[in-house]
């Protein structure tokens, strides 16, 4: 086995447990912060059913992006959408075909192939606001250039193996399934390949410790997960209850 391979393996083992074990880290953390204010964003729903519907419409739709700025909600909906459709594309390369396969997995295909062109015309739109607007461009640091930066850098390489640069798909796609058996086979040698796989290793790194994670925050801001009902029920922040209950001795 080639030394190129066992580094790639162990580069995507180490990636994978970073990324695995910093989401729970930072899920378990938000999960356990409280809320002591019932804060939801007005018009909010009064009903338990009716915040699920909210949240359901904020993370599919970004209702609240959308009534904010519509030119923003245009290039962040078409990157995330964008980025979905590659992610379920590259599902392609972990199931093993020999077996029955969902029927989307080549359905989604065709699309998943033009979806990077969208997700790098998002990323474009979303950088540009960075730039070219005063208020984003005084409060975006270093870390935001560069976290577009290496997304752009992923979308591009991407793309640039599927239409510029051919690589082996079918010894990329046994790499990966033989990392899921822990079994290391020869990864090609293409350097885009080995450039767009170093960069996503490197996102799976820094993760859970960067500004993306309002992926998983978005369903712990109070803001979006509380019902507006301050009148009928008293909120209470668990560590008030706890409070009360030893009788305010802590």
């Amino acid at each position: 086995m080639s030394a190129l391979s066992v580094t790639y393996a162990i580069l995507f083992y180490v990636a994978t447990t970073v990324l695995i074990v910093g989401l729970v880290y930072k899920i378990r953390l938000y999960a356990k912060t409280p809320a002591p204010l019932k804060i939801p964003t007005t018009p909010a729903p009064v009903t338990q059913t009716g915040v699920v519907f909210r949240m359901a419409r904020e993370v599919v739709l970004f209702s609240s992006l959308f009534k904010s700025n519509k030119w923003i909600w245009i290039f962040g909906w078409m990157f995330h959408f964008a980025l979905l459709l590659v992610l379920l594309r590259h599902f392609r390369y972990f199931v093993d075909t020999s077996s029955p396969i969902w029927f989307w997995v080549p359905l989604i295909q065709p699309f998943g192939m033009y979806a990077a062109f969208a997700m790098l015309a998002g990323l474009g739109g979303l950088w540009a606001r960075r730039i070219l607007v005063d208020r984003v461009r005084y409060i975006s640091g270093p870390s935001d250039h560069l976290m577009l930066a290496l997304l752009v850098a992923i979308g591009a390489s991407g793309a640039m193996m599927k239409f510029v640069e051919h690589t082996d798909i079918v010894a990329v796609k046994g790499f990966f399934q033989g990392l899921l058996t822990f079994s290391i086979q020869p990864l090609p040698g293409d350097p885009v390949l080995l450039i767009h796989l170093a960069l996503v290793a490197v996102l799976m790194l820094i993760f859970p410790i960067s500004k993306l994670l309002h992926a998983p925050g978005i369903f712990f801001s109070p803001t979006r997960n509380q019902v507006d009902n301050p009148r009928e029920k008293r909120h209470q922040a668990q560590w008030t209850v706890e409070l009360e209950a030893d009788g305010g001795n802590k």
